[in-house]
């Protein structure tokens, strides 16, 4: 159904939302496009650590006006501090809210970023679309690959404006390592290692709690399970299949979508993964040690995860604003080609790239910077043309489904190697199709219609 009525959808939190109209409900059709003269009108949605860093990031421009904070715990830390800088530098104090379905009925309102946690972007995503807001979601965009297949088609069915938050498709140096790609300098890549090596530590899980008076915690959980409040799985939500799909699904995000924009590719006709939760073997249910190997038929992509190798290190802030590449060796999020004529080493947001032939020859190379502010001046002047940008919700959901690919052939597990059929984005494996899609919670339920 495209309509949605608020009474059914709010029924878990009734109580918060007297001031509201019983009989509202949130708009189906598509709004106009933002007029030069008009200030883009925005609603955050989650303000953790990322959603914090894009509401200042979006604040920055001065065609902006935020208009809302959001968040289901209404003490989050720094909100209140974010809220009074905004009011400092745009003279209105933004509203805040728990539930983001105000912010979706206010007709204001021209856009929603969505920073909540992994398991809520598909459901706040075509939500949104439904209500005629144009929408950047984080990476990664969706919990699972049909919830994905959704979005996209909430975001064409009511003709909004989608950015995935995977920064790299709007870096100049990203685009001239794929223009050097395509002059056939390389060569023919038949090989692609993307890198995702990083550090951590043992997880535990302790007893169950009462529920914070400030947390909505059944907002929290949105389409995922039912389970009592526990402060570990809440701050450790990144380790548990019913949120996301661990750092494969957080950094890795970022290399997987740089690599198959470099290589061409959309989805693989192959996927066999390996690994666990070696060496800890805790309480987290998501790799800590993977290895997925993707075929395209001419050309075999790799995938390698690591949560324990604290000698690895992300690019350096000095790396990603300057003139300096990363000590490849040990840099844990770089992505490798391999063409018939030479190899490129590529680093991820700002971290530049590098081509070597025999004995170390540096034969090209371009040094990067952060795209954090042009992938949001992308969004936004794609707000106002209504053209499709840079990572458009359709490039996001292939992008994802290299994340949910690798996790289901893990989780299918015993060495399986599956087939599977891009077109139909289904598995030749009845145990891998039954995870193509989770079971949604009522209310918090993504329709087969969107």
């Amino acid at each position: 159904m495209s309509k949605i009525n608020r009474r059914h959808f709010l029924n878990q939190s009734a109580q918060k939302i007297t001031a509201l109209s019983a009989g509202a409900t949130i708009l189906t059709s598509a709004q106009k496009a933002v007029s030069a003269s008009e200030k883009i009108v925005i609603g955050c949605i989650g303000t953790g650590g990322r959603g914090k860093a894009l509401t200042r990031g979006f604040a920055n421009f001065p065609e902006v006006e935020i208009a809302y904070l959001c968040d289901v715990d209404s003490e989050r830390e720094g909100v209140s501090e974010l809220a009074t800088k905004l009011e400092n530098n745009q003279g209105r104090r933004p509203k805040f809210v728990q539930d983001m379905r105000y912010i979706l009925d206010d007709p204001a309102v021209d856009v929603v970023l969505i920073a909540t946690n992994d398991h809520w972007h598909g459901l706040a995503e075509v939500w949104a679309c439904q209500a005629g807001k144009d929408v950047y979601v984080e990476k990664p965009i969706s919990h699972n690959i049909w919830e994905g297949r959704k979005m996209v088609e909430a975001a064409r069915k009511y003709k909004r404006v989608v950015q995935c938050g995977t920064q790299n498709r709007s870096a100049p140096y990203n685009q001239k390592a794929k223009d050097y790609i395509e002059s056939g300098k390389l060569g023919t890549i038949h090989l692609c290692k993307v890198y995702n090596l990083k550090g951590g530590k043992p997880f535990h899980i302790g007893p169950d709690q009462p529920t914070p008076a400030n947390l909505d915690w059944d907002l929290w959980l949105g389409p995922a399970p039912k389970r009592p409040f526990n402060p570990d799985v809440r701050d450790g939500w990144k380790l548990f299949w019913d949120y996301t799909a661990g750092d494969l699904a957080d950094d890795g995000a970022h290399q997987l979508d740089l690599a198959r924009w470099l290589i061409g590719k959309d989805l693989p006709t192959r996927v066999h993964s390996t690994g666990g939760t070696y060496p800890f073997n805790d309480d987290r249910q998501v790799p800590a040690t993977l290895v997925t190997t993707y075929d395209y038929g001419d050309l075999v992509m790799t995938f390698e995860l690591t949560q324990y190798a604290n000698y690895m290190s992300k690019t350096d802030d000095d790396i990603r604003n300057g003139d300096l590449f990363p000590y490849w060796p040990q840099n844990a999020t770089r992505i490798e080609l391999y063409g018939t004529e030479g190899m490129m080493i590529v680093g991820r947001h700002g971290g530049g790239w590098q081509v070597f032939t025999g004995r170390g020859k540096v034969v090209a190379q371009e040094y990067g910077r952060v795209p954090d502010h042009l992938h949001k001046q992308n969004f936004l002047d794609c707000i106002r043309s209504r053209k499709q940008p840079n990572a458009d919700i359709a490039i996001g959901h292939y992008s994802a489904c290299l994340i949910h690919l690798a996790s289901i052939a893990l989780r299918v597990g015993e060495g399986s190697t599956l087939d599977f059929d891009p077109e139909k984005e289904r598995f030749n494996d009845r145990r891998a199709n039954q995870l193509l899609k989770r079971k949604y919670r009522k209310p918090y339920v993504i329709p087969e219609r969107v």
